[in-house]
Parts: C-alpha cells; structure tokens; sequence
C-alpha cells in the first residue's frame, strides 16, 4: 500500500515525483511539460495538510463534492479549486461560488442552470467549465455520450457565462494500458472532430489518474487528476476524481 506523504517536505517530494512522470510521458509524445496541469485529488483530505499541500506547490485542488470543497475553501489561503465529481443542479449556485472551475458539466440542462446563475454571480465574466464525456459508454458513469456532446456542442458554445475550455473524462478501471489509452485517445479524437467545425470549443482534455495519468498524457491530456500519488491510499466514491476504494 502507498504510504501517504505528510509535511511540506514529503508532499513536495511527490509533487516532485510525480511531474518527473509527466515530464517524461511529454518526452515520449514529443509535448511540452509546460502543456499538463497537475490537479491534487484533495478528498478527505483535511484543510490544515491542505495548506501544507499548497505550500509544496500543489495549488490547484480537486474536489469531488460541492459540499467538502465549500468546508476547505476558506481555510487554504492560495489554492485555485476544480470541482471534479458530479454536480447536482440544486448545488449549482454553492459550486459556482466556491470553485474556479467544474471540470463536470455532463448535460445541457445543468450548463444552463450555471450559464444563469454566472451571469448572476460573476457578471462580465465567462465562467471556465468542462464539458464530461462518457467516452467508454459506461451507464455507471455520468457524462454526454460521445455524439449527444457533438450534438449539444453549438448551444453550450453560446452560452455567454460560460467559458467551455474543452472536454473531460473519467477512465475505465482497468489493469490494460491498451484499454486505458483507448479511452483517452477517443476523448482527444473527439474534441478534434468538434473543433474542426466549432474551433471555439477550448483545447483542455482532463483525463487520467494515479493509475492511467501516463498514458493520458501520451494521448493529449493537458489535465490530470491525481489524488494517490500525492495523498495516500484513501476511500472515496466513483466520480471525477479517483475512484471509489483504496488499493
């Protein structure tokens, strides 16, 4: 089992470790280091080894729920916060004030309901959010269907409170890198085909975890979600962080 890094010093180590392995998987891909944003996975984790998380330059945060990242928020002074699990409609306003950016819209309907709150909230501004797909076509899993998001493109894009900076997966659990690649390769193949005809959807593809963050990488990503290569082993839920037991 993975022990969990704790104090600034071991949390910077596996900051350290773990942009060497993004590093590396650009090298192979021929990409720009530069290109990848590192999202530490924070649930369960506390808000106090949160501060020292940001003091080892884990800045940007993930959380999977509206309601834990709302207790943290105010308590870890220099974070930039990504909701990256599952947003109910009902909690759109919270989500909106709490977090910079939700890597989850995963229906028209919910874009909307953050499009009128923005427009409420952060007036003049286009609030940054991710379109999720369902990549792999898994009915456990949230997100558009690949051809339902090509086909809900148009009226997310004009929107005019929201920022749609490209589109976001959760990956199968599977021990082949082969599977796993496939699913991030059909994430990058779909957003190029949406941008051939609609080039203001953004470029960010979010995909890949502690396990798969490599391969996600090679395949495009400018996003990763790690918790358990920072953090430790820890439970949580099947969502847009990492998944739901620990290994």
């Amino acid at each position: 089992m993975t022990e969990p890094a704790t104090g600034v010093t071991a949390l910077r180590a596996a900051r350290d470790a773990t942009l060497e392995r993004i590093a590396a998987a650009c090298l192979r891909a021929g990409r720009d280091p530069s290109e990848v944003t590192l999202v530490a996975v924070s649930k369960t984790v506390p808000a106090g080894r949160l501060r020292d998380a940001v003091a080892a330059g884990l800045t940007v945060l993930g959380e999977n729920r509206v309601q834990e990242g709302e207790a943290k928020a105010a308590d870890v002074p220099g974070a930039t916060w990504h909701l990256v699990g599952p947003l109910q409609s009902n909690k759109a306003r919270r989500a909106l004030e709490v977090f910079d950016v939700i890597e989850s819209v995963d229906s028209l309907a919910l874009a909307q309901r953050l499009d009128r709150i923005a427009g409420e909230i952060r007036p003049g501004t286009r609030y940054p959010v991710l379109v999720q797909v369902n990549v792999d076509l898994d009915p456990a899993k949230s997100g558009f269907l690949p051809p339902d998001a090509e086909a809900a493109m148009p009226a997310l894009l004009a929107l005019p409170n929201l920022r749609i900076g490209g589109l976001m997966t959760v990956g199968r659990l599977t021990g082949s890198a082969t599977e796993a690649r496939q699913t991030f390769r059909g994430l990058r193949e779909l957003a190029a085909g949406i941008r051939g005809h609609l080039p203001d959807l953004g470029t960010d593809l979010s995909m890949g975890m502690t396990d798969d963050f490599e391969i996600a990488v090679e395949e495009g990503a400018t996003i990763v979600r790690v918790g358990r290569a920072l953090f430790g082993e820890r439970p949580h839920q099947h969502a847009g962080g990492e998944v739901d037991h620990t290994h």
